[in-house]
């Protein structure tokens, strides 16, 4: 299906936009601009590092706008300027206010990785990944001025694997974004696609992640932990404390068994996994991270540390 090349203004900021930038520099359509989070302190030199969008962008001579925000005339005026058809929006960071949805020919789209309306908002894959989800997805959305409220365009399933992180499933989902974004463009620009509106009295939302909800708490059952293993993973890294030390749990499967040990012992050190008591069940640590190492794992970790993680010790 081809259609008139778009004038395209794209705004993204992480490595999950910037899939959805590649894919579209290999279209057609006009990339008129990018739009990116201003340049953020990094490292532990402090220095102002560049978004993976900005770094893209640059490396294909787009132009880069980095406004502060979007709700003042100077800012919607530089926008309008570009005369774009349609705004494609993927992790931006900012919100856009009417008068910037208005300006597109199209309006301006949005790619989430969810299936709307369940997890709106900042942080859809690992949400669905702690609450066990089977499924995800993305949702290509006609953006509105309510937070993922449009209607939407398209929709794209993935399945959830037992053993999928956060970080695993997020470079899937960024893979099928981009791609669901393409096929979107030339029906929505032929006037063939039509919108369908979302169920509000089904949907969740995706609250940001903070650092505390690392924290293992031992009497939860071991399915949930194993959850709170893999959806905080790569960040912010479920934790749990040893002698008085953060030692961070990376990677773990829940297994059923009776425990007679408080929650928190280690009952068993097999080749590669710590067995750990849980509220119900088993949590079999396999990859761990001591204060000012690397994660490793467990079996690497038991050839240094064995007595320190003996059977009968108790974690956190």
């Amino acid at each position: 299906m081809s259609s008139t090349p778009l004038r395209i203004v794209f705004a993204g900021t992480p490595d999950f936009a910037a899939a959805s930038l590649a894919a579209l520099l290999n279209t057609e359509h006009q990339i008129v601009a990018v739009y990116t989070q201003p340049d953020r302190p990094a490292g532990r030199g402090r220095k102002l590092s560049a978004s993976p969008v900005k770094r893209l962008a640059l490396e294909h001579d787009l132009p880069v706008f980095q406004p502060t925000s979007l709700r003042n005339a100077e800012a919607q005026h530089a926008l309008a300027a570009l005369q774009p058809d349609l705004m494609i929006v993927v992790a931006y960071g900012l919100l856009l206010p009417q008068a910037v949805l208005d300006i597109p020919r199209l309006g301006c789209i949005n790619v989430h990785a969810s299936l709307l309306p369940r997890w709106r908002g900042a942080a859809p894959i690992h949400r669905a990944l702690l609450a066990g989800d089977e499924e995800t997805g993305i949702t290509i959305m006609q953006m509105e001025a309510g937070l993922d409220t449009g209607p939407m365009l398209r929709i794209a399933r993935c399945p959830i694997e037992p053993t999928d992180t956060s970080g695993a499933l997020h470079d899937r989902l960024a893979a099928l974004g981009a791609e669901t974004l393409v096929a979107t463009l030339a029906p929505l620009a032929n006037g063939e696609i039509s919108a369908q509106p979302q169920d509000d009295a089904l949907a969740t939302y995706a609250h940001k992640l903070e650092k505390r909800e690392g924290a293992i708490d031992w009497n939860a059952p071991a399915p949930e932990l194993a959850r709170q293993v893999r959806g905080l993973n790569p960040w912010p890294v479920a934790y749990t404390e040893l002698d008085g030390q953060t030692l961070r749990v990376w990677q773990a499967q829940a297994e059923p068994g009776a425990c007679t040990a408080a929650p928190g012992t280690i009952l068993e050190q097999r080749r590669d996994a710590l067995v750990v008591a849980t509220g119900d069940g088993h949590l079999c640590l396999t990859q761990l991270q001591l204060p000012g190492g690397k994660p490793i794992s467990v079996a690497a970790l038991l050839n240094a540390h064995r007595d320190r993680f003996a059977p009968g010790t108790r974690l956190g």
